[in-house]
């Protein structure tokens, strides 16, 4: 067979998700902004992006749509890195609100909004953004989501003037927040920035690559350049999981199990953190602002996939390859990768193996990569660290030419 005609079975599997949810036809486009109810309702798209960046795509994933609120996990990151979590939980909180994208949602204490994956919470993330001026603002996060999608991204300014036009609802927010002290701008410097960064265009395979970069712990898979900290990606996916589709984000989680923000744009950005992400692209959306076919894909997905966070994987593969004995030497021969989990099973199933007259040998020869915490857990294992000045107790040789345990 030619190589042209190999066909991806990740692909061909992706396509089988299309063909299932493209009868789908309810819901209607946003309307709310003029510009977005003309778009055409009817192009259907999904991408996966490995941590490895390897792209799988089927449909029509080079159509181009506003980013719309899946932007705001991604500014969120960029603030989380810019100010600390700390200043960023001063300004907002990380609790579901339970109630719609644009609904006035403060704590009652703090003034500040119970999100930021909701519109009052992410306008206060884009006025945390370096700068004083709506531009400068914009600059920030424009220069960052670039970073997330590996690619120049425009902004689409027939939906930045309609936004900007027909934006009260968000503007009054924008007031509440600033008479609660959570706002870090003047209201219209705020959101000016907020509208236009709502306004870049992007892709389902976009999306994405943005996924993945959080799933990465925030390397970019394909640009491979590191975008966020590693604490950044995992606090945003961890806000993603309890807050990402509104007031549908607890029967999310239950039914997908994949952090993930949608938009009114019809986009959905999904994380299956250290495998890969997924954006999926259909402009109708249900009562709540999700694309209609967007959750069906990736409810699909999670099902016919075994995507779901929670899902029960099976017994995993133990960490020790084999044992043997040499001797009075009992030589533990481990493998693959090793963190806290691995290190607790190879610890506790080798302790009673100590003795003060043998030796135990930890052979890391075939480990690729050791956790930190799994590397402290193995050399303070007794018997490891230093010699027996009394000439006894028990004795444990680490074998390690990759100096896996020191990287």
């Amino acid at each position: 067979m030619a190589a042209a005609e190999v066909r991806d079975p990740v692909r061909s599997a992706l396509e089988s998700v299309l063909d299932e949810v493209r009868p789908r036809t309810g819901g209607e486009v946003a309307s709310y902004i003029p510009e977005l109810a003309r778009v055409d309702p009817d192009p259907l798209g999904v991408a996966l992006v490995s941590v490895r960046g390897v792209v799988h795509e089927a449909g029509d994933t080079e159509t181009h749509f506003t980013i719309q609120s899946v932007s705001k996990p991604f500014v969120f990151a960029l603030a989380l890195d810019a100010l600390g979590l700390d200043e960023v939980m001063r300004h907002v909180g990380i609790e579901p609100s339970g109630e719609p994208f644009n609904a006035i949602s403060l704590e009652l204490a703090t003034g500040r909004p119970l999100n930021p994956m909701i519109n009052a919470g992410a306008i206060v993330m884009s006025s945390l953004m370096p700068g004083d001026t709506a531009d400068e603002k914009f600059d920030a996060i424009h220069r960052g989501i670039q970073r997330f999608a590996g690619r120049e991204l425009a902004v689409d300014e027939a939906v930045f003037s309609s936004e900007h036009a027909t934006g009260d609802r968000n503007r009054a927010l924008a007031y509440l927040t600033l008479s609660a002290g959570t706002l870090g701008s003047p209201v219209e410097v705020a959101t000016t920035a907020y509208f236009r960064q709502c306004s870049i265009s992007v892709t389902a395979r976009d999306l994405a690559t943005m996924a993945a970069t959080l799933a990465t712990g925030g390397v970019n898979p394909i640009t491979r350049e590191r975008v966020i900290s590693e604490d950044a990606a995992r606090w945003t996916s961890a806000v993603m999981s309890s807050c990402g589709m509104y007031d549908e984000s607890g029967d999310w989680l239950l039914r997908v199990g994949l952090p993930a923000k949608s938009g009114v744009g019809g986009g959905i950005s999904a994380v299956l953190p250290g495998q890969f992400g997924i954006g999926t692209f259909s402009p109708r959306l249900d009562a709540k602002g999700n694309s209609v076919r967007g959750v069906a894909m990736l409810e699909a997905m999670s099902a016919r996939f075994e995507l779901h966070l929670l899902q029960h994987r099976g017994d995993p593969l133990s960490p020790i390859a084999s044992l043997s004995r040499d001797g009075a030497e009992t030589v533990a021969a481990l493998r693959g990768e090793l963190f806290f989990a691995g290190a607790e099973e190879v610890l506790a199933r080798l302790s009673p193996l100590l003795s003060d007259e043998g030796c135990l040998v930890l052979d890391f020869t075939d480990v690729t990569r050791v956790g930190d915490t799994a590397a402290r857990l193995f050399q303070s294992a007794p018997g490891v660290a230093g010699d027996r000045a009394d000439g006894g107790g028990p004795k444990v040789v680490v074998r390690d030419p990759e100096g896996v345990l020191a990287r």
